[in-house]
């Protein structure tokens, strides 16, 4: 079994926090970071180093069949004693029409042209599902410390699942009025997910952007709405942002983009050089890749695509036209095509080893 790293006794005495403290005591780890769950970027690998450097490591697990969902968490444990987070989308599966479909298609078709693709390319199931019976039984059966979710909870009897298995359930907010449905609908803790924030946003009682706010803005504004224990997200990718948000009570830190240059973790090599090239400076929120929106690096797709597309399908099902274009360009040594996902201080973010990463953002 691997060792946890040693974390120092200065770095406890300055700068826990009550709710840093109630944070650490209630999750059982040493530091209050959460290591945001990345699907398509990270496996176990990832996860273990967070939780063996005194954070929650995370794995997301809504893309991962039941077999794979239980040999990553095999690992993990035979890895660490410490607990972990597994990670579900919570979304209600959309109705999704052959109208919908060649709507989007149309929109597209220039680019399947471009690309010598056909119609026979596009997918007709897979996707991001939601979370089902069969993976609420299997977190029960192997006692997963902390569950997470995106776009709200999962209905009442697969929460009710989890929850008596003794997980610490985890849910994102993007406004105060999630916040306080989360709380009164069975969450235990909330992720306040800034604007900022790379990847999907975690939008469920609205898919209004003119509610969303910044980590800074809405972090705040969710503390005083609920008692839960509220982890900022979104921007965090320094020692400087991480203060900030725990001076404003933040009881932790999730973080995703500033472990996408980490060693453990499986990002690609094109989306590690945009993220370490000028580029990064210039992110933007868009539903041309699954129909939900979500933050990226700017590419050819996104401006010529129109950012936020009216002709594409609901989340996950846009995700079923544009994947085979992303795939034949990356096929062909191309990102222009690639959901190359980041927050805004994505240029923050740094090459290292994971514990290194953790030193360096929360300054012990």
């Amino acid at each position: 079994m691997f060792q946890m790293t040693h974390i120092s006794s200065e770095y406890k005495m300055i700068h826990h926090t009550k709710a840093v403290n109630s944070f650490l005591d209630y999750v059982k780890v040493q530091l209050p970071i959460i290591q945001a769950p990345m699907a398509g970027v990270q496996d176990s690998k990832l996860a273990i180093a967070v939780c063996q450097a005194g954070g929650l490591g995370s794995l997301p697990g809504a893309l991962l069949s039941l077999q794979k969902i239980e040999s990553e968490i095999a690992s993990i444990r035979q890895a660490t004693d410490a607990p972990f987070n597994v990670n579900f989308f919570a979304h209600q599966q959309p109705d999704y029409t052959q109208a919908m479909q060649e709507k989007w298609f149309n929109a597209l078709q220039p680019y399947y042209q471009e690309f010598g693709l056909t119609q026979d390319e596009i997918a007709t199931t897979g996707g991001r599902q939601p979370f089902t019976h069969e993976q609420a039984a299997l977190l029960a059966d192997l006692k997963v410390p902390v569950v997470s979710f995106h776009f709200g909870l999962p209905d009442k009897a697969l929460l009710n699942i989890v929850k008596k298995s003794g997980a610490i359930v985890i849910s994102s907010a993007t406004t105060p009025a999630e916040a306080r449905w989360l709380q009164a609908n069975g969450a235990d803790m909330i992720i306040a997910q800034g604007l900022e924030a790379g990847g999907h946003r975690g939008m469920f009682l609205s898919q209004d952007v003119t509610l969303q706010a910044g980590t800074f803005s809405l972090l705040p504004n969710i503390i005083r709405s609920v008692s839960l224990p509220v982890v900022a997200a979104g921007g965090i990718s320094d020692n400087a942002t991480a203060q900030a948000a725990f001076a404003m009570g933040a009881s932790a830190v999730q973080v995703g983009t500033a472990f996408l240059l980490a060693e453990e973790c499986d990002t690609k090599d094109f989306h590690r050089k945009a993220l370490q090239s000028e580029r990064a400076e210039h992110t933007a929120l868009t539903n041309v890749f699954s129909g939900g929106l979500a933050r990226g690096i700017v590419n050819r797709f996104m401006q010529e695509a129109g950012y936020i597309s009216e002709s594409a399908p609901p989340f996950p099902h846009a995700s079923f036209v544009s994947n085979p274009i992303k795939a034949k360009a990356e096929s062909m040594g191309s990102d222009e095509f690639s959901s190359l996902w980041a927050g805004q201080n994505a240029r923050l973010a740094k090459s290292g080893t994971v514990d290194k990463i953790i030193q360096d953002l929360l300054g012990y």
